[in-house]
């Protein structure tokens, strides 16, 4: 499980724009925004992307002039022991 909590700021006319194209991507979550163009966006990985990849993915999206990596999360789930054998 590989989680990143981004603050994306998109200029303010692409902004609607900026919402559209980033809630269309798998893996990707609007949590927040405000009204100048910056969003609480939560990016996982998918089975297919890696949650860096996605990050990246952002920068391309017209409007987008800052992606920052706030938070990181990764655990390794293969490793982990379930809970009925605890």
């Amino acid at each position: 499980m590989n989680i990143c909590g981004c603050l994306v700021h998109v200029a303010k006319d692409k902004a609607d724009a900026a919402k559209s194209k980033m809630t269309g991507m798998a893996g990707v979550e609007v949590h927040a925004a405000t009204d100048d163009g910056k969003f609480v966006v939560v990016v996982e990985d998918t089975d297919d992307k890696r949650a860096s990849d996605q990050i990246m993915a952002l920068h391309q999206i017209p409007g987008v002039i800052s992606v920052t990596l706030n938070y990181h999360h990764f655990e390794d789930l293969s490793q982990r022991v379930p809970l009925a054998s605890r």
